[in-house]
């Protein structure tokens, strides 16, 4: 795991020193890879790349970046983990007997950067990283055609933005592994894009394609970049989206999640049995390759359905205890620490819990502006990056159970959505808004008391956690929904009308803009779409831009390595194969992954309502985090900086503060802005 950054002058010649500008850029991320650091440039041709290195294959200098391969002709910054580089090593031997270690071992070193540079050699871009099982961003300049390609792994575990900046001769084309990286350039004065910020503001992060500024752009998972000659000195309008030409960049995407949901329709498992064996040998394999590394491994564990099942297939295949780990908190309902430990004990692992006060937390706060570099607002960002500071105190590269949800139908919206949908959809529009007024009208801790009218729509439940809040925002969303799809964006929009909160031009035009499923339709497969829809969604927007984001930024903040075994692409691709009724049964998800789990893991110490990875942020704010809050919602200073109109705001934080309501989240995304623009100002 490492960082890069670099860039692409559109005047070459217009810096003295592209190496040492290189270097201070890449130096921005250190935290990325304290091993080692590398630069290199071509000011003829005006390209620049610089590496922070995080060793965990082959720690030696032959491991060392920006790497050229061996005929010279590419040099690559590279981030990530090529799981299957040693097979594909041997593919490439077969290939080229200069390569064959038995004829003077031409290879340098044992680096996975090595392999992927002779795959491009041999195969091409495309077709060597259509033979990849990993996670990586990649730089990669062709000195031959001087070309500068930027790649992004099938889901978007590693991070890579690019984007234009400076200006004059100056100008140039640039890109890195996150934000702090493309700030170091000189003249870098990029405003904040008022379209990203409403996104954020409806989802709690800023969705790809674009950043929060202007300009500046995430590269989509699967797709590959490439950008020819002098740089483009103009940024586009919009955000481009595969396939796309601007000037001299061209967009593409090598790997496609549609493509993977079509096969999938056309080659269904019928046969239970055989599904989950299929389930097991596929992941064993993934966790298998994936415990590979030459330094100290681990894996996180929240004794839920996912962690336990990572982890029982990690230990069934080790000699030794696992090291495990969780965090826990001292209030009660969020510490989820004995579920943990109670797998952990039946597994036989080497089990440790960090446990965290109020305090503890909250003193996190302040640095996580740094940390994401962009606003972002999922609070379990908190726990998150606890977790992955305990386990650094230990291991170097630490297994996770993230994506399980988007594979296998495990978030509460997939059942629970559709199904209150098909009833209230029999109502009027009109009472269905009054019914949305009345649910609101119930306090939320009054809602957490009752045993259930969620019976009534979910027969045999085992019940929500954190029912009132759930109830509330559902309730929002039932004055405006006219189907399941508007019913589903309300259920993943905290502020539902970011037009109203956010001010500036464009930030009313942006609604829904990735994944477009008229540009990647899903296919008729005979099951209730609404519920593929939103899995498919997930995994092309929540799943990278949240998910994935919040554990490499926690993670890589103290340089842990984190690996999800889940986004082995023939997992998935195994899951899209799996009928509907195989991963959600009744009103319980995972249904698949659970039959797997269960052969290693008693099913008592795993059935549980599903709850989030979360903290008492909304207590913290009516109480120890009052006056910081209140610092940052001023009215005075909301009207002064001119992002936000201040009355909706300040609404929400005093039916927050009183106990009226709980605005946990919408309220944190707006502090987490606020925090994020006072530390860059």
């Amino acid at each position: 795991m490492c960082g890069f950054a670099g860039f692409l002058l559109g005047q070459p010649g217009g810096l003295d020193d592209p190496e040492a500008l290189a270097t201070r850029m890449a130096n921005a991320i250190a935290h990325r890879g304290p091993d080692d650091s590398g630069a290199w440039a071509d000011a003829q041709a005006g390209i620049a790349l610089g590496h922070r290195r995080l060793s965990i294959v082959d720690l030696s200098p032959a491991g060392h970046q920006p790497m050229a391969s061996a005929s010279g002709r590419f040099v690559m910054a590279f981030n990530g983990e090529i799981y299957n580089h040693l097979e594909l090593r041997r593919e490439l031997e077969g290939m080229d007997p200069r390569l064959r270690e038995d004829d003077g071992n031409k290879w340098r070193g044992h680096s996975d950067t090595e392999t992927l540079l002779a795959g491009f050699e041999h195969w091409g871009i495309e077709a060597t990283l259509a033979k990849t099982v990993g996670m990586f961003a990649i730089a990669l300049w062709d000195v031959q055609q001087r070309t500068l390609h930027l790649a992004r792994d099938r889901f978007g575990e590693k991070p890579l933005y690019y984007g234009w900046a400076g200006s004059g001769a100056g100008r140039a084309f640039v890109f890195g592994s996150e934000l702090k990286a493309l700030r170091a350039f000189p003249g870098f004065a990029n405003p904040v894009c008022r379209e990203a910020l409403a996104q954020y503001m409806r989802f709690m992060y800023v969705p790809a394609p674009r950043s929060i500024y202007q300009g500046v752009f995430k590269l989509e998972p699967g797709c590959l970049l490439s950008i020819k000659g002098a740089a483009p000195l103009a940024a586009p309008a919009q955000p481009l989206r595969p396939p796309a030409v601007h000037e001299t960049l061209t967009l593409s995407r090598w790997w496609s999640l549609a493509d993977v949901v079509q096969a999938g329709a056309q080659q269904q498992i019928t046969d239970e049995g055989e599904a989950v064996e299929l389930l097991e040998q596929r992941l064993a394999d993934a966790v298998r390759l994936q415990s590979l590394a030459d330094v100290p491994l681990g894996a996180f564990l929240s004794g839920g359905v996912d962690s336990s099942a990572i982890v029982a297939l990690m230990q069934q295949q080790s000699m030794r205890p696992v090291k495990t780990f969780t965090v826990g908190f001292e209030e009660a309902g969020f510490d989820e620490s004995p579920y943990a430990r109670a797998v952990a004990q039946h597994l036989g692992t080497d089990h440790t819990e960090l446990f965290v006060t109020s305090a503890e937390a909250q003193a996190l706060i302040g640095q996580l502006p740094a940390m994401y570099d962009e606003p972002f607002a999922d609070s379990s960002q908190i726990p998150t990056h606890l977790v992955c500071r305990a386990a650094h105190q230990h291991v170097t590269v630490a297994l996770s159970g993230d994506a399980g949800d988007e594979l296998f139908g495990g978030y509460n919206r997939y059942f629970w959505g559709p199904r209150i949908w098909n009833r209230l959809s029999q109502l009027p529009y009109a009472v269905r808004r009054a019914l949305g007024v009345a649910i609101t009208g119930v306090p939320i801790a009054a809602w957490d008391a009752l045993s259930w009218p969620v019976n009534a729509l979910l027969p045999g439940s085992r019940g929500i956690a954190r029912l009132g809040d759930k109830a509330h925002k559902l309730a929002a969303g039932l004055r405006g929904v006219r189907n399941l799809d508007d019913l589903y964006l309300s259920l993943v929009s905290e502020w539902q009308d970011p037009a109203a909160v956010v001010r500036g031009e464009g930030a009313a035009a942006v609604l829904w803009e990735p994944p477009s499923l008229l540009e990647d339709p899903l296919p008729d497969t005979g099951v209730p779409d609404g519920q593929l829809r939103m899995m498919y969604r997930d995994s092309m927007t929540y799943l990278p831009d949240d998910i994935l984001c919040k554990v490499d930024r926690a993670a890589m903040a103290t340089s842990l390595e984190t690996r999800v075994p889940f986004l082995d692409h023939r997992v998935a691709e195994l899951a899209w194969r799996l009928p509907l009724d195989m991963k959600i049964r009744g009103n319980e998800g995972k249904w698949a992954l659970r039959q797997v789990l269960y052969k290693y893991v008693p099913r008592k110490l795993i059935e549980r309502p599903k709850a989030g990875f979360g903290i008492p942020v909304g207590q913290w704010l009516r109480g120890p985090l009052r006056p910081w809050a209140e610092s940052l919602l001023n009215e005075q200073r909301l009207q002064s900086e001119g992002y936000f109109y201040p009355a909706p705001i300040r609404q929400r934080w005093r039916e927050h503060v009183s106990g009226q309501r709980d605005h946990t989240h919408s309220l944190w995304a707006v502090l987490m802005f606020q925090a994020w623009l006072e530390s860059v100002s």
